[in-house]
């Protein structure tokens, strides 16, 4: 992930945590967050998914970061299982429409 993403999704993890201060420690423990959490989703996902557009990958990062924040991480996965495997099966679903739509 290029800097200027991983600013950007500070930018809007910081807004949807209603973070309004600004804290360098703050920041550095966040940007670990994201980067630890793009890297779990990534591993469920089977590839690199698209954390700047709305959808699965990115709605599940910003609850990732926000569990982490508040030391959860070990109810995330459960929590959240539904929405990991609806964002997997829509990955399963693109990755079949594309290997059969004809060139």
């Amino acid at each position: 992930m290029k800097r200027e993403e991983l600013v950007a999704l500070l930018v809007d993890v910081r807004a949807r945590l209603s973070i309004t201060w600004s804290d360098d420690a703050t920041d550095a423990r966040l940007k670990h967050y994201i980067e630890s959490g793009m890297a779990y989703l990534n591993d469920k996902l089977g590839g690199e998914g698209d954390y700047l557009a709305p959808g699965y990958p990115r709605t599940l990062l910003f609850e990732y970061v926000r569990y982490a924040r508040d030391d959860a991480l070990e109810v995330f996965e459960e929590n959240y299982r539904s929405m990991i495997l609806a964002m997997q099966n829509e990955r399963a679903v693109d990755r079949y429409a594309d290997q059969n739509t004809p060139a």
